[in-house]
């Protein structure tokens, strides 16, 4: 079937190349940005001449980070709350028997792992990226071939059973 379909570009390729070339660019900046900021101020900047002028304070280059600070980003991340069951251990120090972990990870372990990345699954389940299915209809056009295959199968199964219960 792919034969005759044209070859599309890939949506995800073309956006992959956007931000690389993007990153590149930023990263020039801030490599022009870093080289003025390492070059000594030839001349004193003052803000208005109506000030009295007075000798430029230098800040202590010491104080400057020479790398960057990041902030922590944790809101893609999906923290799981586990509800609190109540104290673990009785009187005595000895664990209890907790019945509700023991389902929750018994469901969790049919359930499957999370994905990494669940904006991306929500966007490919709703065909929200341009040139991509939605993932419902990959879904259904799977299954309608599962039942036609299954149908085609059963009916060759049937035909050699008769033929085999005719002979005799």
């Amino acid at each position: 079937m792919g034969w005759w379909k044209k070859n599309n570009p890939d949506p995800l390729d073309q956006r992959s190349k956007a931000l690389k070339s993007q990153l590149s660019n930023l990263e020039e900046e801030i490599r022009k940005l870093q080289s003025q900021v390492d070059q000594p101020a030839t001349q004193p900047r003052h803000r208005s001449t109506v000030r009295p002028q007075s000798p430029p304070s230098r800040r202590n280059p010491s104080a400057i980070p020479k790398e960057p600070v990041f902030e922590p980003v944790d809101r893609w991340q999906q923290k799981s709350e586990t509800p609190p069951t109540g104290p673990h251990f009785n009187d005595l120090g000895v664990r209890k028997y907790d019945l509700l972990a023991t389902l929750r990870r018994f469901k969790d372990h049919f359930r499957g792992p999370s994905s990494n990345n669940p904006k991306l699954v929500s966007y490919l389940a709703a065909g929200s990226i341009n040139g991509l299915r939605p993932l419902r209809y990959e879904k259904r056009v799977a299954r309608n071939r599962f039942i036609l295959l299954s149908v085609f199968f059963v009916l060759i199964l049937w035909g050699i059973l008769a033929m085999i219960f005719n002979q005799r």
